[in-house]
């Protein structure tokens, strides 16, 4: 990578994506984009930022060819959570923008990396130790646009030779980005919670298992993934990713090494338990291992102490 854009750059993942490629790119390397300017200040310092709307053909187009990244990080998405109350907007933002941002790619010859999720999966899918190929039926709107997605990428590099690669990412947990519409917001809330009010009220119950990583780990997956050598990636544009496979009452147990009096208690969130309940309980991310080398740092205990430790200073 030498010269690199990053659409949907002000969402969850996008703005830490974009400092890190900074440090190892320099910020001159770095384009950042978003429908909106108003977290403009998370990518200021770290790159060249352009209003665009992924969604209008043309201006991705114009920002393409105006900036000229060799490599395209496509983050513009709608959440799962928020996709189920608004389907046909997820699959206007997240079908239509993956098709403008492969066709400006085709053109101007951009690789790009696109993410999908354990959403891709659904109820029929093994749920112990899934495996990189596998059933893909899933029953939300979120899931079925990553299938479509997935799909589309295989296409694009089939068809067109684009060097499309992706990751099927678990819940992501950050100390940095609060939540933004999905089922495994409460893996992040718990901590800002346990922070401000030495308890929390979890929307999953207490036994739903699901694979999450902290953000630190995936970011170095998605930079990974785009220098690994590509004559050794056989699945390509969907591998399995996690670090850890867990439920509401272990984060809460983690919480505990360091803040004895948390409190866990829970609520029903009806449509988010459905997700949940609908996706793996543990993936096998074995090929990402033994294709491109992917290998996470933090487990449960260490993500907890991090993310407690920096919450507390933030609201110092």
């Amino acid at each position: 990578m030498k010269k690199v854009l990053v659409t949907g750059a002000l969402g969850q993942i996008g703005s830490e994506l974009v400092r890190e490629l900074a440090k190892r790119y320099g910020k001159e390397n770095i384009i950042s984009s978003d429908i909106r300017d108003d977290l403009y200040e998370k990518v200021r310092p770290y790159s060249t930022f352009a209003i665009a709307d992924a969604t209008n053909a043309l201006e991705v187009e114009r920002l393409i060819a105006k900036y000229r990244p060799d490599t395209v990080y496509h983050l513009a998405a709608i959440l799962s959570a928020s996709a189920e109350e608004r389907p046909l907007m997820a699959w206007e933002i997240n079908m239509n923008s993956l098709v403008n941002v492969l066709e400006s790619s085709r053109v101007h010859g951009c690789s790009v990396f696109v993410p999908s999720s354990i959403g891709a999966f659904g109820p029929t899918t093994p749920k112990e130790n899934t495996p990189q190929v596998t059933i893909q039926r899933p029953t939300s709107i979120y899931g079925v646009t990553k299938v479509a997605g997935e799909l589309l990428c295989d296409y694009y590099h089939y068809r067109f030779g684009i060097d499309t690669r992706g990751v099927r990412f678990p819940g992501l947990i950050s100390n940095d980005t609060l939540p933004g519409g999905g089922t495994t917001d409460y893996a992040v809330d718990i901590y800002y919670s346990a922070i401000k009010e030495g308890k929390y009220s979890s929307f999953l119950s207490a036994d739903t298992r699901l694979d999450m990583m902290y953000m630190p780990d995936a970011i170095n997956a998605m930079i990974k993934i785009m220098e690994a050598d590509p004559s050794k990636m056989k699945n390509r544009n969907a591998y399995n990713i996690t670090a850890m496979s867990i439920t509401p009452e272990d984060i809460a147990a983690s919480i505990k090494k360091f803040m004895p009096e948390f409190e866990l208690t829970y609520h029903e969130d009806h449509m988010r338990q459905a997700i949940a309940d609908s996706w793996p309980d543990s993936i096998d991310a074995s090929a990402a291992k033994e294709e491109w080398g992917f290998s996470p740092e933090y487990d449960l205990d260490a993500m907890t102490k991090d993310m407690l430790d920096t919450i507390s200073k933030k609201q110092k």
